[in-house]
Formats: structure tokens, sequence, C-alpha cells
């Protein structure tokens, strides 16, 4: 009995010891806490998402970007059937080159009458003079001033047909303009460089106007939401200096800024923060990521990646040596 005693007070103390020794140990390598004049929050990486859709209803002929695929920006990722529109355009450059030949027409017509006024008017005066030596009657005077004047009416009215033709080849030289940029709206270019995170069509299939074809993750602009107490995020402005550290970049501090601080308190959300600390009312910050570093490192960081956001305070608080860039 005795032994055994002795043996299970033996495993006692060792097991006591083994249990300092490592509480020990994570004492001794515990995390340092932050300087003052910076913050940090929980959060992942985010990136914009842009959807590439149609201005036009029609069916998919053509879509080339499959998902993971990096498209460049104004590159054509997709087209639209266009022979109906190809027809119409047809159609509306007939009836420009049409519109254009009445107002030749018009034209023709305001010469004619010019010279009909003319006329008219060498008439009028030879009358003039005859009816003043008593060579002609009156009447005959009467007659000639009424032909004058109707000369006069008829080439104001060529004039008048010839705005007309002219109205009618700007409405036709429209629906041209209108037809072309529709055609154009058959070809869907990608709005920005990115890399396809859906594709959301197949070719063949009848899209409505608003329609999208591909999702686009914009990797040049990406951001963390974090959540910061009152008495912090008073003091943070935007244009604040940051940075950002990824779970699976440990090594890796990202610069960045503030691009957003919520004008209003919120309870922080359920998923992001403990019950206690929910109870608490936070404020929504987004810590952008620094565009250049994104270009130069597209393949590196990716969205949803987990990680921390450091936010500094007061801006003569120096960065400690693990956030630091270029040693600043």
């Amino acid at each position: 009995m005795n032994r055994s005693r002795v043996g299970k007070f033996l495993v006692v103390a060792l097991f006591l010891s083994a249990a300092a020794a490592v509480g020990f140990y994570l004492y001794q390598n515990r995390p340092a806490g932050l300087p003052a004049g910076l913050a940090s929050g929980n959060g992942r990486l985010e990136a914009t998402e842009v959807d590439v859709a149609t201005k036009v209803a029609g069916r998919l002929s053509e879509l080339g970007p499959r998902e993971g695929d990096w498209v460049e920006m104004g590159a054509v990722v997709a087209r639209l059937d266009a022979d109906d529109l190809r027809a119409q355009l047809r159609a509306a450059e007939a009836q420009v080159r049409q519109a254009q030949k009445a107002v030749d027409e018009t034209w023709a017509g305001v010469r004619k009458s010019k010279s009909d006024v003319t006329l008219a008017g060498k008439t009028l005066k030879r009358s003039e003079e005859l009816v003043g030596k008593g060579f002609i009657s009156r009447n005959k005077l009467d007659t000639d001033q009424t032909g004058m004047e109707g000369a006069m009416a008829g080439m104001a009215q060529a004039q008048s047909r010839v705005a007309e033709a002219n109205a009618a080849v700007a409405a036709a030289q429209a629906r041209v303009e209108s037809l072309q940029a529709s055609l154009d709206d058959t070809a869907l270019k990608a709005p920005i460089a990115g890399r396809v995170l859906y594709r959301l069509a197949e070719p063949g299939e009848v899209l409505a106007a608003g329609g999208k074809a591909l999702t686009l993750l914009d990797l040049s602009d990406m951001y963390m939401t974090i959540y910061l107490p009152t008495e912090k995020a008073g003091q943070v402005a935007i244009g604040s200096e940051a940075r950002i550290v990824l779970d699976g970049l440990p090594g890796q501090a990202i610069p960045a800024t503030v691009s957003f601080v919520a004008p209003k308190a919120q309870f922080t959300p359920r998923e992001v923060e403990t019950r206690t600390e929910r109870e608490k009312l936070m404020f929504r910050l987004k810590v952008k990521a620094d565009p250049a570093w994104l270009t130069a490192h597209r393949d590196l960081a990716k969205g949803g990646m987990p990680g921390v956001a450091y936010v500094r305070l007061d801006a003569d608080a120096a960065w400690p040596a693990n956030l630091q860039i270029n040693g600043k």
C-alpha cells in the first residue's frame, strides 16, 4: 500500500512539474502587446467584385474566360448574336442615303424657285414701266404682282422643305448611331483588370438586358473590415496609416490605409466577436491594402484570407519591427 501511494504521489508530482514548465514557457513566449498609439482588429481580406453584364438583350454566342482566368481591362470577354442588329443597321444606313438624296432634290427645288422669283421680278418691272407709258392695262400689272408674290411664297416653301429634309437626315443618322452603339454593346468588355470569380452563363443562353455573364474580382482593390471600440475609433481619421498581416502570410506586413470610418456606432456582428464584446458599441472601419503592393503581389493575397489589421492612432507612434516596411 505504501509503495502504491508513493507511486501515485510521484506521478502527480511529475504532472504538476510538467504543467508548471509548460506554463512558464508559454509565459516567456507570450506575444508582446501593441505599443501605445496603435490598435488592431481581426477580419478577412475582401476584394471588390465587378459584374460583366449586357446592356442589350440577346443570345450569348461566345464566352471565352473560365473561372480563375485573368482578363485585362477592355478585353472582349463575350459576344452576343448580333445578326438582327446588323440588318437593322444596314436598313438605317439606306434610309440615311435616301434622306440625303431628298435633301439634294429640295435644294434643286430652291434653285428653281429662285429662278422663278427672278423671272417674276423682271416681268413685274417691265409691266410697271409699260403701265407708266400706257401700253398695257392695270390688270396686267396686278397679275404680274400676284405672280411675283406666288414665286416668293414658292421659294419660302422650297427652303422649308430643305429644313425638313435636313431634319430627316439627322434623324436617320441618329438611328444609325443608336444601332451602332447597340451593336458595339453586343461585345462585352471587361470593365477592370481582374480574375474571373464566377462564370454565370454559357454560349447559347438568351440573356435579358442587364444579364450577367461573368463576375470579376478586382485584386487591386482589397480591404479588411475591422471593429474598434469608441475610445480608439475616435482617434482614427480617414487616410490614417495601417498594416495588414494575413494568417497565411505571417511574415509579410502589407501597407494599407484607413479608407472608411463608420459615422455611427453599432454592435459588433455575432460571427466576429464574443458575446461579451458584442454587448459593446463598436465602430466599423475599412482598411484598404496598398494597390501598388497588390499589383506587385497579384497572386499572393487572396480574398477571404483571415488576418489582423493594425491602425496607427498617433502619427508619431512607431511601428513594431514585425510591422515595419522598408525600415519604417
